[in-house]
């Protein structure tokens, strides 16, 4: 393929970046006034799930790089939304648990992001929405093998 007939608008990869960049922004527009980032976020909405795990089983679960997890989780205990306890069975590692300040801000941040997806899918049939949501989730299914 000739580099200039590359066709953006055709470029699965190309659109869902573009997309991934303007609901990262839009998210981070929505949480920045409750002090969180997108990158805290998404770290908060799998301790809100599952309190208690490790940096190893977050880095995992969310798939980013350890170093970008350390960072995000400094920032977040700085920020007094976690804190640090020995593993109970694995002396090398620690456990990530809520504050109180991470505990109330869960209504406030999870309404945000749920307004921007509305915002996005609001030009989109209900149907269409369950059939984008799907083919997304397969999509990410066939990438992350």
């Amino acid at each position: 393929m000739d580099i200039a007939s590359f066709d953006k608008a055709s470029s699965a990869g190309f659109l869902a970046n573009m997309m991934a960049r303007l609901f990262e922004n839009r998210l981070a527009a929505a949480i920045r006034p409750l002090g969180l980032t997108p990158a805290q976020f998404m770290t908060l909405l799998e301790l809100w799930a599952e309190e208690g795990q490790t940096q190893a089983a977050l880095v995992a679960r969310l798939a980013v790089e350890q170093a970008t997890m350390a960072g995000t989780l400094g920032r977040m205990e700085r920020d007094g939304l976690i804190e640090r306890r020995p593993h109970p069975s694995d002396k090398r590692a620690q456990t990530l648990h809520l504050t109180e300040r991470a505990r109330a801000l869960e209504a406030l941040a999870t309404e945000a992001a749920q307004a921007v997806n509305a915002r996005a899918l609001a030009g989109l049939t209900p149907e269409e929405q369950a059939l984008f949501l799907d083919l997304m989730a397969r999509v990410i299914g066939r990438l992350g093998k």
